[in-house]
């Protein structure tokens, strides 16, 4: 029997303190099924040193830099700045999580629209993918990503929720879609949209600890929980898990360079 494609979850908070605190838990549990790498996108500067914690201590992890849009507030230049110092003192695998949040506060949606533009402007200079928060704002966040692609440009629309058509105009930029959980909830709108759209441009995703895929809601989402997501899109697509696997792990390696 052929060996399975090891899975990757592109977008996980596993540095959290309620999951910090047992994280060797939490990567064992993701090893035993098969997902054999997890994507850490940063939120502000005092989640920096528990994610570095987490890369610097389990091989499976790598980190991303950058901030998240419900953390830009009147200080983010200082904040940016204190951030890109760090492209200077390690590897990073992306930029993020940025973009717009038009769901939580819209105080301060143009400092929201400044820091995201920054951090294009690093994932361009860094060559590095970018990763979009674009929860309530996805046409805004398409305008700008449209607007700014030269063909230097890459990233990932994270926790993908819009229609056809917004799927098609990230397609065509040449983004990928990170899918996870909510693909599993019963009202969700995501399996008619990604019939259309195809495999091609998926990411897997479990934005750990949030939004956990079905049997697991309620309860802390963990990036062990992939493989419920694959299966999903196995009955999306009516392809074999094999297929679903081999696909998705391919686009997150083109999308990482890996």
């Amino acid at each position: 029997m052929a060996e399975q494609p090891i899975l990757i979850d592109t977008h996980a908070h596993i540095y959290e303190d309620r999951i910090l605190a047992q994280i060797g838990a939490f990567i064992s549990r993701a090893n035993e099924n098969n997902v054999g790498l997890i994507m850490m996108p940063n939120i502000d500067l005092t989640s920096i040193d528990k994610m570095l914690f987490i890369e610097d201590n389990y091989a499976t992890t790598k980190s991303m830099m950058g901030l998240h849009p419900c953390h830009v507030f009147e200080d983010y230049k200082e904040v940016l700045s204190q951030m890109e110092g760090w492209f200077g003192q390690r590897k990073f695998v992306g930029v993020g999580e940025t973009g717009i949040d038009l769901y939580w506060d819209k105080s301060f949606v143009e400092q929201q629209k400044a820091a995201f533009d920054i951090q294009i402007s690093w994932a361009k200079a860094q060559n590095l993918p970018i990763i979009i928060h674009s929860r309530e704002s996805i046409d805004i966040c398409i305008e700008m990503v449209a607007q700014r692609q030269d063909g230097n440009l890459h990233g990932v629309f994270h926790c993908f929720t819009g229609d056809q058509e917004q799927a098609k105009q990230i397609k065509d930029l040449g983004f990928y879609i990170g899918i996870g959980g909510v693909v599993t909830y019963k009202n969700s709108e995501l399996p008619k949209v990604l019939v259309d759209n195809g495999l091609s441009n998926i990411v897997l995703e479990t934005d750990s600890p949030y939004l956990p895929p079905v049997p697991h809601r309620g309860k802390i989402n963990e990036p062990s929980f992939i493989p419920y997501v694959v299966e999903k899109l196995g009955d999306i697509f009516q392809e074999e898990i094999t297929c679903i696997q081999a696909q998705t792990t391919k686009n997150a390696s083109q999308l990482f360079n890996l």
